[in-house]
């Protein structure tokens, strides 16, 4: 067998995204090394599959679970923390794991049960590759995680816990002394955010670049934990599936693949990023549920019509077995998805965040599915309603209201929030600034909007719309209009049923309350000022900011 087990490392330069050739051969065991990097090959220490890429990088797989065991750079070992290594899950547990060669890649293969899990190396290349089939639910799999040793990367980010002793909530979310708050849950992203999660001194980089996704859930709005330091080691993950305000069921199938990249302390090589990645070498390894680029579809629009320029727009695909999204091009709406599996989908465009068209496309094999321009009625945008006043845009995030940004990536009671009470006076100039982003039956619900009508407006009913984005405890808005006229109370959209508010996410399910307000609770004096109570109604929840709540979209009242 070719390889080595505790010497030094061969020579140093490193090479990611290689787009050397593979061989095409079948894998069928331990073959003799055919790399050019003299190094290149792999070894048996008796506990482990031993990998040299001929690069930088040594790592070993447990044969007994699948386990990366040990992590090598530039002869430091960054694998592990709390004695623990790295893997699917928390560890599977007793696996059948191969190895193979064929040309200048390695596989290794781990099955688990129905789960199979792999990871590649390719000669030359300071990169891991992994792939993970979740076939069924007999096996619990929502996440790949490196364990990084304490000390290698010190960091004070959002999403690191070291510096933060007081756990201030559920185990997982800590204060430090200066009242700041950190969790493994705020990353500040949302999936399409990021191509890649990781660390770096500035001479070392170590870094898990994503998959595409197409089998997780969410879409790509989604927001879910994404590495994590504590005193004791850092973890960085490849969510497979996240429960944490999660508005899909779970996907199965094979997710992959991503990739552990080391840099000489750069971001990764953007050859490695979702959408760019080339694996035509892996096209014939074997991997369970793999579909190579001749299997796969695309979908192009030539352009989308009755868009608002002030806003982003994206183009989502989903169904039950896949989801894939891309943007639209600012200038006319233009568009394209590529490398979607066969099949037919829910096409979505949305403005932000907020699904403003859908229709059904079908995806075949090596075929592009050419759409014409798609045409946005005007009443499927919320926001080109004549409103007699507005609180912030229709665009299905609570971005522009107060501590919107902050609690992407700290817990209500951080701090750096400014108060979550206070009314707001509509032509003031700061009713959206003013307002707060989440409203808690325990915190600030009752908060008061001060606004003024015309004799005429006043004359008439007026229909009232609040926007929200999720929900916790079933929190939804009942409103009391000058102290005369209360709404029901309105029933509960179909909401994810886990933390969302407190735990950096406001990505549920978008949902637009309206209420039918008469004449005759409106003032007749058009110099005073009418008021709108906004009250949290439910019966769930506990207290402070576990107690229910809601995101809030958009307010309006139209004329």
């Amino acid at each position: 067998m070719s390889g080595v087990n505790g010497r030094p490392l061969g020579r140093r330069t490193f090479v990611l995204g290689s787009a050397a050739a593979a061989g095409t051969a079948a894998l069928t065991g331990p073959l003799a090394t055919t790399a050019s990097a003299a190094s290149f090959g792999w070894s048996d220490d008796g506990s482990n599959y031993v990998v040299d890429t001929g690069a930088s990088l040594v790592f070993k797989v447990s044969k007994t679970n699948g386990d990366l065991t040990s992590l090598v750079y530039k002869g430091t070992e960054y694998q592990g923390y709390g004695g623990k290594n790295s893997h699917v899950e928390s560890g599977l547990g007793t696996s059948t794991v191969t190895i193979a060669q064929s040309g200048s890649t390695i596989l290794i293969s781990v099955a688990y049960g129905t789960l199979k899990h792999y990871y590649a190396a390719r000669s030359g290349e300071n990169n891991v590759y992994l792939w993970t089939n979740k076939a069924d639910s007999s096996v619990s799999a929502t996440r790949y995680i490196v364990r990084v040793k304490a000390g290698l990367f010190l960091n004070d980010e959002p999403d690191s816990y070291t510096y933060a002793p007081t756990v201030i909530e559920s185990a997982d979310v800590f204060e430090k002394s200066d009242g700041q708050t950190r969790a493994k849950h705020y990353s500040k992203l949302r999936v399409m955010d990021y191509d890649y999660i990781g660390w770096t001194t500035g001479s070392v980089g170590l870094w898990i670049v994503r998959s595409n996704h197409e089998k997780a859930s969410g879409g790509p709005f989604y927001r879910s934990l994404l590495r994590h330091q504590s005193a004791d080691g850092g973890g960085l993950y490849e969510i497979l599936y996240y429960g944490e305000n999660q508005t899909e069921s779970e996907r199965y199938g094979l997710q992959g693949p991503y990739v552990i990249a080391l840099t000489d302390g750069g971001a990764p090589s953007s050859a490695l990023y979702p959408g760019t990645l080339t694996t035509s070498w892996a096209d014939s390894l074997g991997i369970s549920g793999y579909v190579a680029a001749s299997g796969r579809g695309k979908v192009a629009g030539v352009g989308i019509s009755g868009r608002n320029t002030a806003y982003a727009y994206t183009v989502g695909l989903a169904n039950s077995t896949a989801q894939y999204w891309g943007s639209a091009r600012a200038s006319d709406g233009y568009f394209t998805i590529g490398s979607v599996l066969p099949g037919t989908y829910t096409l979505t465009v949305f403005k932000g965040e907020l699904a403003v068209f859908a229709t059904s496309v079908t995806v075949t094999a090596g075929g592009t599915t050419t759409l014409n321009t798609i045409a946005i009625p005007s009443s499927n945008d919320p926001g080109n309603a004549s409103a007699i006043w507005r609180i912030n845009n229709w665009d299905g995030t609570p971005g522009g209201f107060k501590n919107a940004d902050l609690m992407t990536y700290a817990h209500p009671s951080d701090v750096r929030a400014a108060s979550w009470t206070g009314n707001v006076v509509i032509g003031s100039g700061t009713e959206t600034s003013a307002f707060p982003c989440y409203l808690w039956k325990d915190v600030n619900s009752g908060i008061i909007v001060y606004f003024k009508l015309t004799a005429a407006q006043a004359a008439a009913a007026h229909t009232l719309r609040i926007g929200v984005t999720t929900a916790y405890a079933n929190g939804r808005p009942q409103v009391v209009v000058n102290d005369t006229w209360t709404s029901a109370v309105p029933s509960p959209p179909t909401q994810p049923s886990t933390r969302s508010l407190t735990v950096g996410s406001y990505r549920g399910n978008n949902y637009t309350f309206t209420y039918s307000v008469p004449a005759s609770a409106w003032l007749t004096d058009t110099s005073a000022y009418n008021t709108l109570k906004i009250y949290v109604a439910s019966g769930s929840g506990t207290t402070s900011f576990l107690s229910a709540g809601t995101s809030i979209d958009a307010i309006d009242l139209l004329a």
